[in-house]
């Protein structure tokens, strides 16, 4: 059995979350400079969001507000697997290896938000 996480970063999915951010951050460079202010700058904000907000629900006093904050880092999640989509059909690079990392983070914050949901019960 695990110990309980004292902040934010004891968490498994924050740390892998946090380097699907820093991955983003390197696959988006090599984007044509025309997309600096487009896709480069609106997956990285979305890629941002989902340790933000797992970060931000952590010390939540309430499960369903921690819940909440873990919905919105849901929906970034998402939104990083349509850009990473649409990134693919552009050329722009082999994104692979940030899809796979993708998925491990949103398997781990599913784990994480029913382990929450189970908390209240």
């Amino acid at each position: 059995m695990r110990k309980p996480a004292k902040t934010f970063q004891d968490l498994i999915v924050w740390q892998k979350a946090h380097q699907f951010v820093l991955n983003t951050y390197k696959y988006t460079q090599s984007f044509p400079k025309y997309e600096l202010y487009g896709l480069s700058s609106q997956f990285r904000r979305a890629a941002v969001s989902i340790p933000a907000n797992i970060a931000e629900g952590f010390k939540k006093r309430s499960p369903k507000d921690t819940m909440r904050f873990l919905n919105i880092s849901h929906g970034s999640l998402e939104e990083c697997r349509y850009y990473i989509i649409l990134a693919k059909d552009l050329s722009y690079g082999n994104s692979k290896q940030l899809n796979d990392l993708l998925e491990e983070v949103s398997r781990l914050l599913d784990g994480y938000y029913k382990a929450i949901l189970n908390s209240e019960s």
